[in-house]
Parts: structure tokens; sequence; C-alpha cells
């Protein structure tokens, strides 16, 4: 495996980003946009993750602003506003700040991802759809590790020809000694590439996977894409995604995490309203895909953020820092 320089780095970086991006415009009928750094924490707007974590705020002039956490929310009220047609939509790159994030090789407090968003009808809130969008995202990613691999041979990171489709239910039927963190490991070291389906809700052992938001993700109808990382032997996720909650599943998932204050919030209003369009969309982590690609050993490797003393200690220990 070359070394990289830093030079070498930096452009690839921009050359790995422009190729997914066209990528991922042709095979889901996506536009490009400019999207917000920060919302009203009164719009309802923001993306409270797993309910754990604080935004980032300040206020002005009377008027409390958070920065995104992702732009899950916003992405589905922009497309209604600008009356995208039905299955095309918009991406952007999302810049945020995660103050509460255990950072690590694969977390940082610094956030940047593809936040991407399509309008879909109602019969398309199928796991059928939500199967066909992941394969394109996925198709998308391997004929980038192919165009890298054949201009580059040295960056010869090959994925599956086709990627798994598993619940997390079966998950646990297969493996209900484990974690569900070490489930995941199992599956993905053995299938390589992995969409694991319904990510919020309880399974049968009454835990949930893994925390999710009830008001943007359908937690029947949405997952994770995990790929195997050969230089970390480890999983990684590369994109949250799912068909949003209509107004129904909306309504029972706030019921079951005991937030239905949200109601009274303007999007959330709006959903309940039929105000805006059924879409599906997610995120897909910028940083992940290029430490998949370059073959780095951590985020900080591809990642302009900034690390304590801790972390710095520990970048220290990979040669190609």
């Amino acid at each position: 495996m070359k070394e990289l320089s830093y030079l070498e780095t930096v452009k690839l970086i921009s050359e790995i980003k422009k190729y997914f991006e066209k990528q991922l415009e042709v095979r889901l009928s996506l536009t490009k946009v400019e999207a917000p750094l920060f919302v009203r924490k009164d719009s309802g707007l923001q993306d409270y993750l797993s309910l754990k974590e604080k935004g980032v705020g300040f206020k002005k002039d009377g008027v409390d602003f958070e920065i995104v956490h992702s732009l899950a929310k916003w992405k589905r009220f922009a497309l209604g506003k600008y009356d995208f047609p039905m299955h095309t939509g918009l991406y952007t790159e999302m810049r945020a700040i995660r103050k509460d994030e255990e950072v690590d090789y694969l977390h940082s407090l610094y956030v940047e991802q593809y936040d991407w968003e399509k309008v879909i009808s109602k019969e398309d809130r199928t796991v059928e759809y939500l199967e066909e969008t992941v394969k394109s995202i996925y198709k998308a990613l391997r004929q980038t590790g192919i165009y890298l691999k054949d201009k580059y041979h040295y960056l010869d990171t090959t994925l599956p020809k086709t990627i798994t489709f598993i619940t997390t239910q079966e998950l646990e039927d297969m493996y209900p000694s484990l974690t569900p963190k070490e489930r995941e490991e199992k599956i993905v070291k053995d299938k390589k590439a992995v969409f694991i389906i319904g990510i919020g809700d309880k399974l049968k052992s009454g835990k949930v996977h893994d925390l999710r938001s009830p008001d943007y993700d359908d937690w029947s109808l949405d997952g994770d894409i995990l790929v195997y990382d050969k230089i970390l032997d480890c999983a990684i996720e590369i994109s949250s995604m799912g068909i949003r909650v209509d107004k129904d599943s909306l309504y029972t998932q706030l019921t079951k995490t005991k937030t239905l204050d949200k109601v009274t919030l303007p999007y959330h209003k709006m959903i309940l309203e039929d105000k805006l369009p059924l879409t599906i969309g997610g995120g897909i982590g910028i940083s992940r895909i290029l430490l998949l690609f370059l073959k780095k050993a951590h985020i900080a490797e591809v990642q302009a953020s900034s690390w304590d003393d801790k972390t710095l200690a520990e970048i220290k220990k990979y040669k190609s820092l």
C-alpha cells in the first residue's frame, strides 16, 4: 500500500467526492443545494438523533437557534416548499457539531455528510422500495471504488457485487446472546456489505437495536448501510436512512417515546395535517467513505476537525499522519 502525502490525500478527497456526488445525482435523481447551518429551536426542524444529544446554540434578538445535528427534517420541508416533482429530490453537504459524541477513530465532534431526500408516493412506502433505494446508493458506492481501483491501482478497495438485507429482529434471533453492535460486527464480517432494516422500535426481547428519533424515520421502514473495512478490521456505518414518517407512524412513535408534546411544533403539525410530501432520505458519511477508499485508520486523516489531547496522543500511533 502506497503511503499518501498530505497533498495527495487532499487532491484525492476532492476527486472522490466529485465522482460519488455524480453517481448519487444520476442514480437517485437528486439536485445539489445549499442548506442552513442552524435553525430556530422552536421550528421543530432540529434532528435530536437518539433524543439524548444537546444542540450547540445561541440567542439572537430573543430567538434561540441551534446548529443542526442533521438536516433530516429541513430537507423534507424544503422539498415541499420548492415543489420538487415526484421521484426527484435534493442533497447537500451538511456540516454539524455534535458535542456529545464519543470521539474515537470513527467519530469526531465535527460531522460532515451528504444529507439527501426524495419525494415518493404513498404506494412507495414499502420495504421493497426501501431496498431498491439502498441498492442504488450501494451501486454508487461500489462504482466509486471501481473507478478508483482502475485509475489508482494502490486504492483497491473492492466491495461485494450485492448488499445483504436483514432485519434487526432476524439478527436478534440469530445471535440472541450478543449485543446489537456485536451482531452488526458478526454479520458484516461475514457478508461484507449489509443493510439492517428496522431501527428504533422494540424487539421481541423488549430492547431496541439502536435508538432513533421518533419524528423522521418510520421505524419499520428504515435502516443502516454497513460495510467491512479491511484496514480497521471492523464494520463501519456508511449511511443511516429510511422512509420518513407519515401522520400515522409519527403519532404512534411520538406516543411510544412519550414525546407527544412535539405535535404543537410547526414541522410536526405539517405532517399531521398532510402539508408535507411523503419522502425517503438519509445521511451518507463523507468521512466514512473517504476513510474506506483511502485506506486510512483514523477519521482525523481525512477530516478537518479539532481534537482533545487524549485523541491527539492516540492519533500519533498511525503511520500515515
